[in-house]
């Protein structure tokens, strides 16, 4: 039991997910110190010391802002996380996010709440104060999503269904997004696009430099007047203050987001979630089993599905002796790897490389036992950052 596998959790993860880690092949715990891997949701590693022994981190959802993921690729150290798990779960809010907006929902429930149901003309009052939240229907409106990976398509397919019209825009979209986007999605030229031609614009973009503030006070003013503006994405991918000024200037119509912040707390116009995007026990669970799948196998078997900063390489076991190296993406790499090992009289029965922007990794089944000398010689190639001997157990 003593060769285990060490998994540091940090956070409350669902039990489904953990249970996925055996505990003859695993230790899972809160209090590791020398730990294989990390297991976390969000939990801020950017402040703490992560130990030399992590191999690899997995985050139970999809953005990894928590996460140094730049340290952890010079470490060769691939971070996972689980991409369209919780989809469903933010489409749900989504839509009732634009219903709230529609419908007046918030004011609304103010209004019921400060009711004095003991006042004898309560009803009169009900009746005669409604006439201040008279919405409109999300039939016929045209909903524009920036944002077409998962979340977004999943959106696009449930206002269609709803009888909107969906405009589109994402300049990066992939070869399966593309396939399971509905052929009714118009397609935009640019975010402004999306954003002159929407009454409901939704975001669904990792927050990284291009998107930082990507509706900001230069483009706001572009928006429908009385326009809403949805955010389940990040944050800092929309500027507080450029909507609060449309707001105040009565062009903006609505803000629905999920991230609460003291510059948005209780502004007229604004309706802000407590991070309620994942906050479903299906999510939850999704999100847990997918990450801690994937964790495992790159664990025992070095494959990498849905890492941040890893290219994905996946092969199936042909011998029961594998070496998984990862290293700069530079010239020769594989030369002077496949060279060390035939210097070593090893036979090399498989091998899959592949890179992905400064990164690349490659993984190489051989014939026969792999000795630490080998590995060392491996691991003193100039720009290879990580080598795993993993043979099948």
């Amino acid at each position: 039991m003593a060769d285990r596998i060490g998994v540091l959790v940090l956070n409350q993860i669902s039990a489904s997910g953990l249970s996925r880690l055996p505990a003859e092949n695993f230790r899972v715990g809160k209090d590791l110190t020398d730990p294989a891997a990390i297991l976390l949701r969000s939990a801020d590693l950017h402040s703490v010391a992560i130990p030399a022994s992590v191999l690899a981190i997995g985050r139970a959802g999809a953005g990894t802002n928590n996460i140094p993921v730049e340290a952890m690729s010079q470490r060769g150290v691939p971070v996972f996380n689980a991409p369209g798990a919780n989809a469903n779960a933010v489409k749900e809010l989504v839509l009732l996010g634009m219903l709230m907006a529609a419908r007046q929902i918030s004011p609304a429930l103010r209004f019921v709440a400060a009711l004095d149901t003991a006042a004898p003309d309560l009803d009169k009052v009900v009746e005669d104060g409604k006439k201040a939240f008279a919405g409109y229907e999300l039939s016929g409106q045209t909903l524009g999503v920036i944002g077409l990976g998962k979340i977004g398509c999943l959106v696009a397919e449930a206002a269609i269904k709803l009888g909107m019209n969906v405009l589109g825009f994402d300049p990066e979209i992939t070869v399966d997004a593309a396939w399971s986007l509905p052929s009714q999605v118009r397609r935009a030229a640019s975010v402004n696009d999306v954003l002159k031609n929407s009454q409901f614009v939704t975001l669904h973009v990792p927050l990284v430099d291009a998107t930082r503030h990507l509706v900001n006070d230069a483009n706001i003013g572009l928006m429908r007047a009385g326009a809403v503006l949805l955010n389940f994405s990040r944050e800092g991918v929309v500027s507080d203050s450029a909507v609060l000024d449309s707001i105040e200037a009565r062009h903006l119509g609505q803000y629905v987001c999920d991230f609460p912040s003291a510059a948005l707390h209780g502004k007229p116009g604004v309706v802000a979630l407590p991070h309620l995007g994942a906050s479903t026990r299906e999510a939850e669970e999704n999100c847990a089993v997918m990450v801690v799948d994937q964790l495992r196998d790159y664990l025992e078997n070095g494959n990498v599905v849905n890492a941040v900063n890893f290219p994905q390489v996946s092969m199936p076991r042909e011998s029961a002796f594998r070496v998984a190296i990862a290293n700069a993406n530079v010239p020769n790499m594989l030369g002077q790897i496949s060279t060390a090992m035939a210097q070593a009289g090893l036979n090399i029965h498989n091998m899959v490389n592949k890179s992905r922007g400064g990164m690349a990794y490659t993984l190489v089944d051989v014939d026969s036992p792999v000795t630490p000398q080998v590995q060392a010689g491996i691991a003193a190639i100039g720009g290879v950052l990580a080598v795993r001997y993993l043979p099948a157990a």
